[in-house]
């Protein structure tokens, strides 16, 4: 059975994971949509972490 890793990294590799790659990308460099996330983050507690 493949691990999660290969799982990713085969879906990577095609056109939807490279579109999907590109868009992340995309998001991270976007200003608004990081605070939203550090926002969304802070929300959560503990630094994002779940035990």
């Amino acid at each position: 059975m493949a691990s999660i890793v290969t799982k990713i990294r085969r879906f990577l590799h095609t056109p939807q994971g490279r579109q999907a790659r590109a868009h992340a990308e995309r998001l991270a460099r976007d200003p608004r949509a990081r605070a939203k996330l550090r926002s969304l983050m802070g929300k959560r507690g503990a630094g994002g972490r779940r035990h």
